[in-house]
């Protein structure tokens, strides 16, 4: 059996923008998508902690240090330049390699640079239970 979990987080981004008329995707400053091992075109789930909303749609890379993170076309409606987003990628793991995983998380200041690159595997997930 696999399990979906986490494979990596970009946490706390700041939209930089929304373009409804791009034909689609999010573009994400290339330097996040590497400390995060995102490829360009891999599926990404979006969730926007400023409106609560969730969509899932494929990275593009835009220029290395920019700090651009954008919606385009139709995920534009879902978020507004400000917004904070967390953006995060998923795989399908089995049991054995669920042992050794460690998903990566980037931290993210305010304008889109990198603060920290964390990872904690499955056996450190007791460390995040707050009750």
């Amino acid at each position: 059996m696999q399990r979906t979990v986490l494979l990596s987080k970009l946490h706390n981004c700041t939209l930089t923008g929304a373009n409804l008329e791009y034909v689609g995707s999010i573009s994400i400053d290339a330097t996040l998508l590497t400390a995060a091992h995102i490829l360009p075109y891999e599926q990404v789930q979006v969730v926007n902690v400023s409106n609560g909303e969730r969509l899932i749609t494929y990275a593009i890379a835009a220029p290395p240090d920019s700090g651009c993170v954008e919606l385009n076309g139709a995920a534009a409606r879902l978020g507004a330049r400000g917004d904070r987003v967390i953006i995060m990628t998923y795989a399908q793991m089995t049991p054995q390699e669920l042992a050794t995983h460690q998903p990566t998380v980037v931290l993210v200041t305010a304008d889109n640079q990198i603060a920290e690159v964390r990872q904690s595997g499955v056996k450190d997930a007791k460390n995040f239970c707050i009750t």
